[in-house]
């Protein structure tokens, strides 16, 4: 077995979630590379970034920089989220649906603040680079409370741009947590698994919400 096989073959071992970014990540990384690294001091060479004067390179073409990067851009995006779950809020007609992104949107603070422990345990700077993916996402859902009237109809609209965050957020913790987990960062893959696992109870709870929201809906405006 070569030597991206047994990586890619840990990173699945260690992944609850979607490991496909971290596959292409690496191979794009090691296929810089005339020869592929054969012990463990080279792997971390090359995937973490060659140590000089005790200090590592973090820039995005090792693992490690592309690891913070990734962090970044989940920051940026659970802030977009602080910003925009308010709005879904007040333009939910369902009391529970309503409940549900104020309930979010406090726990969402909670990830903000757990990434920003992230960071510090790791002796970065808390800093986000613009989740182009999360601003469509929020686009949607403001692009549903703009074009459709209060109702039951909107709501499913809402539920549908909600699921689609979440389910965005779920390939993003999960790729962060098996990289950590790969790097040894068990504490910062611990937070992140934390912020991981709720992401997935909300989209199960907004899954069990739809059901009587759409029936709601499909009997007040049916269409056909």
């Amino acid at each position: 077995m070569d030597y991206l096989s047994e990586f890619e073959l840990e990173v699945t071992r260690r992944a609850d979630r979607s490991v496909l970014p971290v596959r292409l990540a690496y191979r794009a990384h090691v296929s810089r590379f005339p020869v592929a690294p054969t012990s463990d001091t080279q792997i971390f060479e090359h995937t973490l970034g060659k140590k000089t004067s005790n200090h590592i390179n973090m820039s995005a073409d090792t693992f490690h920089g592309l690891f913070i990067e990734e962090l970044k851009d989940i920051y940026n995006a659970e802030n977009q989220l602080v910003k925009a779950l308010p709005k879904m809020a007040k333009a939910a007609s369902t009391e529970e649906l309503k409940a549900g992104f104020l309930a979010h949107l406090e726990e969402t603070k909670t990830h903000v603040e757990r990434l920003e422990k992230v960071f510090s345990q790791l002796g970065e700077k808390a800093k986000g680079k613009t989740c182009k993916a999360m601003q469509g996402l929020v686009e949607e859902g403001a692009e549903a409370i703009e074009e459709n009237d209060p109702g039951v109809i909107r709501d499913v609209q809402l539920i549908g741009a909600a699921q689609r965050v979440e389910h965005y957020e779920i390939a993003a913790y999960g790729t962060v947590v098996a990289m950590a987990n790969l790097m040894g960062h068990t504490k910062e893959a611990a937070l992140l698994q934390e912020t991981l696992d709720e992401e997935g109870a909300t989209d199960k709870k907004l899954t069990s919400l739809s059901k009587a929201v759409n029936k709601a809906a499909f009997k007040a405006a049916p269409g056909m």
